[in-house]
């Protein structure tokens, strides 16, 4: 009975934790894209406490333990509030991992599978610390986006191994079956060129559309833009960042955004064909449209934050579906642990 108990919690959790650790992608996109991810210049604190220093001796006693670091309420506190979502979001992943254990034989999944994203959780505090102390560098800042939607698509894998159907024999077809699969690795492959394009702050680099700068193919420095050990809008020599870097980065994210179009699009075609899947078929290609119209839309209004931030939800809920969508083509393990 005991057993049952810590099942049924873990189902619980597992759904409520997914829900979560998509709210913590949007607010970290809303506080990095509102230029607020320095707003505490120590980590896991801010200023030297737990909270944001709003009384006048609290202001006095932070601008003189951090002198060079001006205290910004409005950006601190939107800091904080992504410290403590991301810091329940750890202690939920805790007690998943607890309780897959002491139910191990009656969860869908491995209790390593928690276990292991416990892990993922533990680099990822390593990587929002190393993001303020390293000031923004591009690769960490990259690197926690990448932690970030790889902890929510193994939750969300978890999830539906608990609350979703499953059959190997809803895809016939090994060539979709593959076409599935590989959209994991497609989807990854353009959040992390959507990030660092983000975190070299080079999403207005060109912002005519579909040319950059009037030309197809413009001036581009790709040694440079994808050198990836370097501080904010340096070279690896220490020099700034020129004009056709950030073109470079940019240039190369639209590319990566019309092979993500072509190959998604191809596969939300092969889903509607299939009874089973026509649902996630077409919600499949509405998101990728909505995706598509958000991108454009950033670059004519020029980073409008509800669109930067939608852009970042919309990548995130494109990542979902294509988790669920290979849960349900995998039969559930019938081993026990």
């Amino acid at each position: 009975m005991q057993n049952l108990a810590s099942f049924s919690f873990f189902r619980r959790i597992a759904l409520l934790t997914t829900v979560l650790a998509l709210c913590v992608v949007v607010l970290g996109a809303y506080v990095r894209l509102s230029d607020a991810g320095l707003g505490c210049p120590d980590w896991p604190g801010c200023y030297g406490t737990l909270t944001v220093p709003e009384s006048q001796s609290a202001i006095s006693h932070a601008q003189e333990a951090y002198p060079n670091k001006p205290v910004e309420a409005h950006k601190a506190w939107k800091e904080m509030a992504h410290r403590y979502v991301a810091g329940t979001l750890g202690l939920l992943v805790l007690s998943l991992c607890l309780l897959g254990w002491r139910a191990k034989r009656h969860i869908s999944v491995s209790p390593w599978l928690p276990t292991a994203l416990l892990f993922v959780i533990g680099f990822q505090a390593m990587l929002g610390m190393w993001t303020v102390t390293l000031l923004l560098k591009p690769l960490i800042v990259s690197s926690h986006l990448m932690g970030g939607m790889t902890t929510l698509a193994i939750l969300t894998w978890i999830a539906h191994r608990h609350f979703g159907s499953h059959s190997k024999r809803i895809v016939e077809s090994e060539l979709v079956r593959f076409w599935i699969r590989s959209a994991l690795l497609v989807i990854f492959a353009q959040i992390f060129l959507g990030g660092w394009t983000s975190s070299n702050y080079a999403a207005l680099a060109c912002t005519d559309f579909p040319t950059c700068h009037g030309e197809w193919v413009p001036d581009m420095d790709f040694g440079t833009a994808f050198h990836w050990v370097r501080e904010l809008g340096q070279t690896a020599a220490g020099k700034p960042l020129e004009l056709s870097a950030f073109t470079a980065i940019q240039w190369t994210h639209r590319v990566g955004a019309m092979v993500t179009f072509i190959y998604l699009g191809a596969l939300s075609i092969m889903l509607i064909k299939n009874e089973r899947l026509k649902s996630f078929g077409v919600i499949l290609c509405i998101l990728l449209f909505i995706q598509i119209s958000l991108g454009i839309g950033n670059l004519v209004l020029h980073l409008p934050l509800a669109l930067a931030v939608g852009h970042n939800m919309g990548a995130a809920l494109l990542l979902i579906t294509i988790v669920v969508i290979n849960s349900k083509i995998t039969e559930l393990s019938k081993r026990n642990y």
